[in-house]
């Protein structure tokens, strides 16, 4: 019984044996040639002239001819018809507008995928609010190097982050106003908020302690205190009494953020419940919830990409500007325990540079999702975050300064003795 053999199988037999040139050999019985690659082995156009002169083929097909060509391609982006466009928000409010900022955030208005600039360029770049507390709370020293001389004083951290670090926006969370922690009035959370209001000349976000009983008191109080300035309240979610959260913010002049946990439905549902109750489209933000590098990125990933596709499709229930908390990624205990729990592993590297790596992936893969706001915590972190949205989005100025932003920077800053 005759073996049928193929030409790869031929071609790898005399490759193994670095045969580049067949002298005086005739193959004998019935040839059958299949050009390309067969099995995963690509076929040599040497060894296909080699083999046609064995088996005496004197012209080969003009399929093999032109085996050894590369042929020519013409590289095209694919685009796609959109019919929906994601809300414009604009967070905080200048003089003209009855408040104190000495300039406005907008966020949101695209028409097509983030980045995707060829298609439709993005109105506007994403920003970044930088984080401070109300009271001093455990950090990871790759932070706490930061911010060890302002964290008895709210004022003072939030100026630091927007004199040293260059903050787009800062966020005040009144975490004391926990029952559990120190139980703070919403009196005295009020005079935090007034405290950063006067310490600094950005936009603010104000943030609850997450509790659901003691969080519409506290945010309707500083809604109040904050009336004119436009700031974005975080945050009315379908666990509390999001209907005084949603009066306080329209009373007062503010924007609301609409915050879920990873359920495209539920985000849906708090949104319509928000449109009832009169609630402008222009002062919603969404937040589908961030779950960061290590603690399940890849669902916050898809959420949010579902979201904003979905949205660009024409689902009005959906089409706002996403907030993602880029501080969870501080959650991972990779990102700041010092060496792995587990003795057998492999040493994990400085701390100082693997907790802001955290942050600095986690953001950008959301903004790659469809984030178009991070809070964030480490200020290098968020400025490597800044410079890298900058050059996607295309920015040639940075600040007062024309500068081309270019992607090596994001890896490039020095963190001095936080090394250790």
């Amino acid at each position: 019984m005759a073996k049928k053999i193929t030409l790869a199988d031929i071609a790898s037999i005399l490759e193994k044996y670095d045969v580049v040139e067949l002298e005086d050999v005739k193959i004998k019985g019935d040839v059958e040639i299949e050009l390309g690659t067969s099995a995963g082995v690509a076929i040599p156009p040497s060894l296909i002239h080699a083999l046609q002169s064995a088996i005496g083929v004197q012209e080969l097909p003009e399929e093999a001819k032109r085996i050894g060509d590369l042929v020519e391609s013409k590289f095209e982006v694919a685009k796609a018809e959109w019919i929906g466009q994601i809300e414009e928000v604009t967070i905080g409010a200048t003089s003209a507008d009855g408040g104190t900022r000495d300039k406005p955030v907008t966020i949101g208005g695209e028409k097509s995928l983030p980045f995707y600039n060829f298609d439709c360029q993005m109105p506007y770049p994403p920003v970044i609010s930088v984080d401070c507390f109300d009271m001093p709370i455990p950090l990871a020293k790759a932070v706490r190097g930061y911010y060890a001389d302002v964290m008895e004083d709210p004022g003072e951290w939030a100026k630091k982050n927007v004199r040293e670090f260059g903050a787009d926006m800062v966020t005040i969370h009144l975490i004391s106003t926990d029952p559990t922690i120190k139980d703070t009035s919403a009196r005295e959370a009020a005079k935090t908020v007034e405290e950063v209001l006067q310490a600094v000349k950005v936009p603010i976000v104000i943030g609850g302690s997450g509790n659901p009983d003691k969080d519409p008191a506290v945010l309707e109080a500083a809604a109040e205190v904050a009336e004119g300035e436009r700031c974005l309240i975080a945050s009315a979610n379908l666990n509390m009494d999001y209907e005084r959260i949603a009066k306080a913010t329209m009373d007062h002049g503010h924007v609301i953020l609409s915050w879920t946990q990873l359920d495209i439905n539920a985000q849906k549902t708090l949104n319509r419940y928000l449109f009832k109750l009169g609630v402008p489209r222009e002062d919603i933000v969404i937040d589908p919830t961030t779950a960061a590098l290590g603690y399940g990125l890849d669902y916050a990933f898809t959420n949010i990409e579902r979201m904003r596709i979905a949205a660009l499709k024409g689902d009005a229930d959906l089409a706002f500007p996403i907030s993602c908390g880029i501080t969870n990624a501080w959650g991972a205990r990779e990102a700041w325990m010092k060496d792995s729990p587990i003795r057998e592993d492999s040493d994990w590297g400085p701390s100082a540079y693997r907790g802001p790596l955290y942050e600095i992936v986690t953001g950008l893969t959301l903004g790659i999702a469809g984030g178009d706001m991070f809070m964030m915590m480490h200020p290098k972190a968020a400025d490597a975050v800044k410079r890298v949205t900058q050059m996607l989005f295309g920015a040639d100025v940075e600040g007062d300064k024309a500068k081309k932003v270019e992607m090596k920077d994001w890896v490039t800053w020095d963190v001095g003795g936080l090394t250790k």
